[in-house]
């Protein structure tokens, strides 16, 4: 009896054993199966989609007249009694070199609308006095060059917006979603590099969120081949949409090295928007100067972590009418956390002029919403007016506190540093050049205008500044400092 169940036993084992085999053949082959399809899925090559969206790219030649010269460079130096002989000289030789002449330059672009609406970069058509489009070669479109005129352009962001007059519709492409775009991912620059005409190169997203020198930058990295002449054209994903405008390379020669950058479509969408509808753009603006909260000013102001942008000062606008003071952390806006201060500039600039919007800011140890309609930020600039600076005389009383030599600020100093007659605060004269103030970049001529967030007369105030945050148990001390009229906030070490 216990000889058959055992048989039985094993019989189910044998059993047991097979089922699992089967099964794992049936996985190894279904994975081998799907390798197979999704090397098959995978495109064998780049041309079909290069030949689908190719008619949308375009090339663009510029013409600028450039004054002739009207000196002799290298020649004879000004005032030279040889002056007038050498001149005659060129004129005799028929030296053509002070007439005006043309210089021609060129870029790439690419359509967005049958109706002729052309994107390239704000420096390929910079003071150019014509422009002339050069379309892809093909069945139904234009066979010729044809004018376009600048419908706006952008410095901040150099976008251009071109329209030309076609007899038909023409190809255009579409716009994709940077904000996708992955790191690894392929991609395809199309242009007229070196003015060798229709190219295409392709390579992979190599970076994101990469910033120039821009207020607005957001690019994308790419190691598709760019040189120049490929400037304004497009970068394609593999769907055929633009998620990028290419505008710079990194080279220590001039030419490719794998080091390109592309400014991100959804940066490009808003400004061609605005330029398509205005001429020009239309960015929200908060009234405010920032800078990024470091983790000693964090400490000083008693946030639990550096983040979001700390207000250095409040100039008339929309931000001082909404209750915005020097000194606050601004932590959300909008709805949308803060991260630091190129975020909330960039946040900022793509909200809509007039728009009412809830800013959350920290304050006095806690946190305040204010409700700000933001005005516009061009007009802003336009009457904004900076104030010069120099070096301030000796002051009638000094002390050295925290590596620096401070006095209160006299007639005579607010007269040299060009300060209104009512400014107060203590003027820098000197730093010690191994002192923290002086590598977190104070100089003489600085003055200090708050410390501890709150207003600095006398040196008695300061010494009283210092004094209350060291008892508090404070490791550093927030000042407020102005150059020029320019405030920052710089947060210093105690030390005993």
């Amino acid at each position: 009896m216990q000889a058959k169940a055992r048989s039985i036993s094993i019989g189910q084992d044998g059993i047991i054993v097979g089922m699992r085999l089967a099964w794992l053949a049936f996985l190894t082959t279904l994975f081998m199966l799907m390798q197979v399809l999704a090397a098959k899925a995978s495109p064998e090559s780049l041309a079909p989609l290069a030949e689908r969206i190719s008619p949308a790219v375009v090339n663009i030649t510029t013409t600028t007249l450039i004054e002739g010269r009207t000196d002799l460079p290298g020649i004879v130096p000004e005032g030279s009694p040889f002056e007038d002989f050498f001149r005659e000289f060129q004129d005799r030789n028929g030296d053509n070199e002070n007439r005006p002449r043309r210089s021609n330059a060129l870029g790439s672009g690419f359509v967005i609308s049958e109706d002729g609406y052309i994107v390239t970069n704000n420096h390929v058509i910079a003071e150019a006095d014509e422009i002339l489009i050069e379309f892809f070669p093909g069945e139904g479109q234009p066979s010729k060059e044809l004018p376009a005129k600048v419908v706006g352009r952008d410095e901040k962001t150099d976008i251009a917006l071109l329209k030309v007059e076609a007899e038909g519709p023409l190809k255009f492409v579409t716009f994709g979603d940077s904000d996708t775009a992955r790191v690894g991912d392929w991609v395809i620059a199309m242009g007229n590099p070196l003015g060798q005409g229709f190219s295409v190169s392709a390579g992979i997203v190599s970076a994101r969120n990469r910033e120039l020198s821009g207020t607005y930058d957001d690019y994308i990295q790419t190691d598709a081949a760019i040189n120049r002449g490929n400037s304004g054209g497009p970068l394609f994903n593999m769907d055929g949409e633009v998620i990028g405008v290419n505008t710079a390379i990194l080279s220590p020669n001039g030419g490719s090295i794998g080091i390109g950058f592309s400014m991100a479509s959804n940066v490009v969408v808003k400004v061609v928007d605005q330029l398509r509808e205005f001429g020009e753009t239309r960015r929200g603006w908060l009234g405010v100067r920032i800078q990024d909260v470091t983790e000693d000013m964090a400490e000083a102001m008693g946030l639990d972590k550096p983040g979001g942008a700390l207000i250095s000062d409040v100039p008339d606008g929309p931000a001082k009418e909404a209750g915005l003071q020097a000194g606050d952390v601004i932590l959300s806006f909008d709805g949308v956390e803060v991260a630091d201060t190129r975020a909330l500039v960039r946040q900022v600039g793509e909200t809509a002029v007039g728009k009412s919007v809830r800013v959350v800011v920290f304050r006095d140890g806690g946190t305040q919403t204010f409700l700000v309609t933001l005005g516009r930020r061009e007009d802003a600039e336009r009457a904004e007016n900076g104030q010069p600076s120099t070096s301030p005389a000796p002051a009638e009383s000094e002390k050295e506190l925290l590596g620096m030599t401070v006095a209160p600020l006299t007639d005579r100093v607010r007269s040299e540093l060009g300060l209104a007659e009512d400014a107060t605060g203590l003027v820098v004269l000197d730093l010690d050049e191994t002192s923290e103030a002086f590598d977190k970049g104070l100089r003489a001529g600085d003055v200090i205008t708050e410390v501890g967030q709150q207003k600095v007369m006398t040196l008695a105030d300061l010494e009283a500044r210092i004094e209350e945050a060291r008892e508090a148990g404070r490791k550093s001390l927030l000042l407020l400092v102005r150059r020029g009229g320019e405030p920052r906030f710089v947060a210093l070490s105690l030390s005993e």
